[in-house]
């Protein structure tokens, strides 16, 4: 035995706990190191006698099956001869005995993904057991372009994996519980396996760019087999009602083991598991909804809706809609790919609903490019653009001698892109972001914007309604002698009209609604209104006509008129147990002034609403504790096949109850015993759905203490 002999290494420590915690990687609940890019990292090596400055070691950090320098996939890191290596760097922290301890910092512009570590003395290769080291995006270091100066929001975006997601309508706003898990079991494995199969080149895998490009194609199983199935259709009997997820473990574990798309989503399934890949991948995110956001306008900038004469929408003959709300997302990251100043947040979104280059992915787009009108920016920015500025366009149907007759009643400027809404960084409410994407509606600058968005967007043309079995309309002259269409007169009587509901819309209860009609005009007017009620879901489409009401009255200048609209509870049960989509009411007026050609078209939908439930509770980390959820059916019909769906993250995993029915009055109490095995304050999350009611949703704050 002779001091020159072999230098083998032993063991690593990958020093977890150190580690993670300066990374703020502790919650991944993985055994691996997972580690962000750009910032040091301590291993403990091991060997079978000191090291001396003569030997030769290197620390081999390899991505993919068939790592090489040449491709940058694989770093040597030598810290005596090559400290640095294409960004990645090595140094002795201290060298005792056969103990040395490395301190190792990969590049800020390194790709993501699962390294494997080996390490090579002379001629010996040493491969550690978990020696599989995940790198992560790091929002914590300045020199990688995703990232946050504060501390607070990358707490919200990056960290919290619990929030909400905002639905209902621009009327009504409520927010949906999400429990986002990413730092579950096999969330991180499974977000892999997504970039694996996206065919992003290793190389590619640096950017934020390409990364959330490509994930917002694969959360969508269009094209690639990929995260969620849509289905819009009313049937999920082979699979899940997209109202019956209350958070996206679930759905990211079933794909991951099954390697499957998971039946079904609608867009705020979409967005919640878009939201979880990218806050595990270290790209911060939020959950953005857009309520009456503009679908399908062609890039045309406008939505024709069709009325019957008694107000009915006729959704069977648009190509276009208004959802009452859409649900995307925001990444932040610089844009090394854009001019300066277009970087911060970029809208992805991985609903299918048009291709982009070939495939259902939308986005990264510059929330400034939206703002500002520079929609020829990539990627996606003439359709988000759409999304929150298109323009309103209504047109009444009349047979003439059997054909279809279209009339222009009026246009709406300001409807669309209302409210777009996230939740508050650090608070459990709703944060107004409008601004981030619009100037105020008719500023000077929301006209500058909007017109240097339409020299991209429109070829000037005819103006002609946009429906289906167009080749067969008459259309009235009037309607379409303008290339763009003028703004609208304001109404010379002033008149206004509002549209309220008198009392709560609990399921089971007449639906009272009114219609308020204003003229503020010196003079006599008289006024031919419609009014009708209908039932739609939130992608606007009509599942039933309610009922309507046709009225003719005067009315003095500066005075106004409420007339009623009464639907009785037995007109709407039916179809409410009928369709398995959440509907809301929609209520749709036309008012005409009799001596003018004065019309004004108000359109408002209202969410159902049900009594809230709320009650906070301590419990003890690894020890047993009694949840109870407590509904009371508070509506004065009965529920049937009613479930329970319950979920709490580091508690208790996603569980479905069933309930059987439930009669008015009466209460339901439903225990679940759960060992937290996190520690702070988490949430477990609850839902009753029925054939009834789609949604009824609470949760319970529990702080877990030592």
């Amino acid at each position: 035995f002779f001091p020159g002999s072999d230098l083998k290494v032993t063991g690593i420590d990958f020093l977890k706990s150190q580690n993670c915690r300066l990374h703020h990687t502790d919650a991944y609940n993985i055994n691996n190191l997972v580690v962000r890019r750009g910032q040091p990292f301590e291993l403990e090596l091991t060997f079978s006698r000191e090291l001396r400055p003569t030997d030769k070691l290197a620390l081999r950090f390899g991505l993919g099956e068939n790592p090489m320098k040449i491709r940058g996939t694989l770093m040597s890191l030598n810290p005596m001869l090559q400290p640095d290596f294409r960004g990645w760097k090595v140094s002795i922290v201290q060298n005792s005995g056969n103990q040395c301890r490395l301190s190792v910092t990969s590049s800020p512009w390194a790709p993501v993904g699962k390294y494997t570590l080996n390490v090579k003395t002379g001629s010996n290769i040493y491969r550690p057991e978990m020696g599989d080291i995940y790198v992560l995006f790091n929002p914590w270091c300045e020199d990688d372009v995703v990232f946050m100066a504060d501390e607070a929001q990358k707490k919200e975006y990056v960290l919290n994996d619990t929030g909400y997601i905002y639905v209902g309508s621009a009327y009504n706003i409520y927010n949906r519980s999400w429990n986002f898990g990413q730092f579950e079991e096999y969330i991180l494995d499974a977000c892999m396996y997504l970039m694996d199969k996206s065919g992003l080149k290793l190389s590619s895998r640096r950017d934020p760019v390409l990364v959330s490009r490509a994930m917002s194609a694969l959360v969508n199983a269009n094209d690639d087999n990929g995260v969620v199935m849509g289905n819009w259709s009313g049937n999920y009997s082979n699979g899940t009602s997209p109202m019956d997820w209350i958070g996206s473990v679930a759905i990211l574990q079933q794909y991951y083991k099954t390697k499957k798309p998971v039946c079904y989503g609608q867009c705020w399934v979409f967005a919640g598991v878009l939201t979880t890949v990218m806050r595990c991948l270290g790209i911060p995110s939020r959950c953005v909804s857009n309520f009456n956001s503009a679908h399908d306008t062609d890039e045309n900038l406008r939505v024709d809706i069709y009325l019957n004469e008694f107000g009915e929408k006729l959704t069977s003959m648009s190509l276009d809609s208004v959802w009452n709300f859409h649900v995307w997302n925001d990444v932040w990251m610089r844009r090394l790919d854009l001019p300066a100043g277009f970087g911060g947040w970029q809208a992805i979104d991985a609903t299918p609903q048009e291709q982009s280059q070939g495939m259902f992915q939308c986005g990264p787009c510059s929330l400034k490019a939206v703002k500002e009108g520079d929609v020829y920016l990539p990627f996606d920015a003439k359709f988000v653009y759409a999304e929150v500025n298109a323009d309103k366009v209504y047109w009444i149907v009349k047979k003439v001698n059997g054909k279809n007759k279209f009339t222009r009643i009026s246009t709406e400027t300001e409807g669309i892109g209302v409210k777009i809404s996230t939740k508050a960084v650090g608070q459990d409410r709703r944060e107004d972001i409008t601004s981030q994407y619009k100037f105020p509606e008719g500023s000077e600058q929301e006209r500058e914007s909007m017109e240097k968005a339409i020299s991209f967007i429109r070829p000037s043309g005819m103006i002609m309604p946009r429906a289906r079995f167009a080749s067969a309309l008459s259309v009235s002259e009037r309607s379409y002698s303008h290339e763009v269409l003028p703004p609208e007169p304001v109404p010379k009587t002033g008149l206004h009209l509002e549209i309220t509901n008198k009392a709560a819309l609990h399921p089971g209860n007449p639906l009272e609604l009114a219609i308020t009609v204003k003229t503020s005009t010196p003079g006599k007017w008289t006024i031919n209104l419609v009014g009708s009620c209908q039932l739609q879901s939130y992608t606007g489409k009509v599942e039933a006509s309610l009922g309507y009401v046709k009225e003719t009255f005067e009315l003095e200048g500066g005075s106004e008129t409420q007339i009623p609209l009464t639907i009785g509870a037995d007109t709407y049960m039916k179809t409410l147990a009928s369709v398995e989509d959440e509907v809301l009411v929609h209520v749709t007026a036309i008012a005409e002034v009799q001596e003018m050609e004065d019309k004004l078209t108000k359109e408002i939908t209202m969410p159902f609403e049900y009594p809230p439930h709320h009650r906070p509770e301590t419990a003890k980390l690894n020890e047993e504790f009694t949840c109870a959820f407590i509904f009371k059916n508070k509506l004065n019909v009965p529920l049937d096949n009613c479930k329970l769906l319950v979920e709490g993250l580091g508690i208790f995993n996603m569980t479905t109850f069933d309930q059987g029915d439930i009669q008015p009055g009466r209460i339901i109490k439903s225990e679940v015993i759960c060992t937290p095995t996190r520690l702070g304050e988490k949430k477990m999350v609850a839902k009753l759905t029925s054939t009834q009611v789609k949604g009824i949703s609470a949760e319970k704050k529990i702080t877990i203490t030592n």
